[in-house]
Parts: structure tokens; sequence; C-alpha cells
């Protein structure tokens, strides 16, 4: 193999293979591994949340995005009003049952790869609301959440926290494993019928069996 075919200028295959620094199960995929460094760099540091606010959280996220704090530092800072130009959800509020459907809708929405937060304790498990008739105990009934910020609003260092952990969730994936380049890897979420509860139409089978019996 030759000097270029293994990405490291000056190093050849069998030094890579020798080289203590490198685990056994990378020997041979080198290029990839790098590959997944430079594709997952600019990821993390480019993401596109969109401006979704429910409630009180949304003032909190709003504070964020301003000058104070500085989002520029981590490639954050366009907060995108379409989900067609976003890649990042921050659910924050109060999540109903009447705006589930919306907020399933526009996941779907978003282009791949894609993630979501759920900021605040109403969002993360329905927070002091959680036995209302009216409220979803946690967006993650229906959505997969990518990270959790658990207050009731979580401070900005809270959300920026939950930025920096995102980033490390990013850096550890591979372009050989993720769904979004697997075939049938589309993750669309059926969009949830309101009636006289919410229902998830991934469960049908389910219901209807629990229906017959």
């Amino acid at each position: 193999m030759a000097d270029a075919e293994t990405n490291l200028p000056g190093t050849s295959a069998v030094e890579i293979k020798n080289d203590p620094r490198v685990p056994a199960e990378l020997n041979n995929n080198v290029f990839i591994t790098t590959l997944d460094k430079i594709y997952n760099w600019g990821r993390k540091r480019s993401m596109w949340p969109m401006l979704f606010g429910l409630a009180c959280c949304a003032i909190e996220m709003i504070c964020t995005a301003a000058a104070r704090y500085d989002l520029a530092r981590f490639g954050w800072e366009l907060m995108r009003p379409s989900p067609r130009q976003a890649d990042l959800m921050i659910v924050s509020g109060t999540v109903t049952k009447k705006m589930v459907p919306q907020i399933v809708r526009l996941y779907n929405q978003m282009p791949q790869p894609r993630y979501v937060i759920a900021m605040g304790a109403c969002a993360t498990g329905g927070g002091p609301f959680k036995e209302g008739y009216n409220v979803v105990s946690g967006i993650d009934k229906f959505l997969p959440v990518d990270v959790y910020i658990p207050g009731c609003p979580p401070r900005p260092e809270a959300l920026m926290h939950g930025f920096v952990k995102l980033q490390e969730k990013i850096e550890k994936q591979s372009l050989r494993t993720v769904s979004w380049y697997q075939p049938g890897g589309d993750d669309v979420v059926p969009v949830p019928m309101l009636g006289p509860d919410m229902v998830d139409l991934r469960r049908s089978a389910e219901i209807a069996e629990k229906t017959r019996a």
C-alpha cells in the first residue's frame, strides 16, 4: 500500500500495523477513520438549530443565541426558521398533545442527519404539568432524543453544555454505521393521531391486539 493510500504522510502500511498507538481494530481502516474525523468535525462545527420555542424555556434558548454567549464559537449561530434548512431541533417548553403532530411533521421535514435536544423539564418528562390531560410526558415518546437538558427552565450555560455533549456524540459516529447511509435507514416518524388520547401509529398492532383482548 502506498503512503498516499494510508492518508498518513511519511508512514507506510507496515509501520501503521506495528504501531502500538493504533488499536488492532483500526489497522485496516485508517483511511475511513480519518474521513470520519474530518466529516464529523465539519458537522459538529456547523449545526443549524431550528428556532422552535414552545414555552418559557424558549426565552432561555433565545438568550443563549444572543451576543453575550457567542454561539459563533461553536459554529451554531445560525438559527433557521425553516426545517428544510436545519439539522437540529431544540424542543424547548411544554409539549401539548395538540402540538405533537406538528413537531413530528417538522422533524420529518428536516434533512438527514438530524438531531433532537429536549430542553427543560417539560420537554424531558412533562415537568410540573406531567399529570395534565393535555400534556405529553416527554417528547421522547414520539421522537428520538439525543440530549436531555434538565431544569425549569435551564440556564443558557446548561444549553451550551448540551451543545457540547451533542458535539461529543457526533465525534463518535462513523460513516459505516450511521443510519442515514444504510439501506432503509430513513427514520421517518409517523405523525401521531389526536383522538381521545395521542395514538402512535407505530404501536397500531399492539393497540389492536389489546382492543381485541
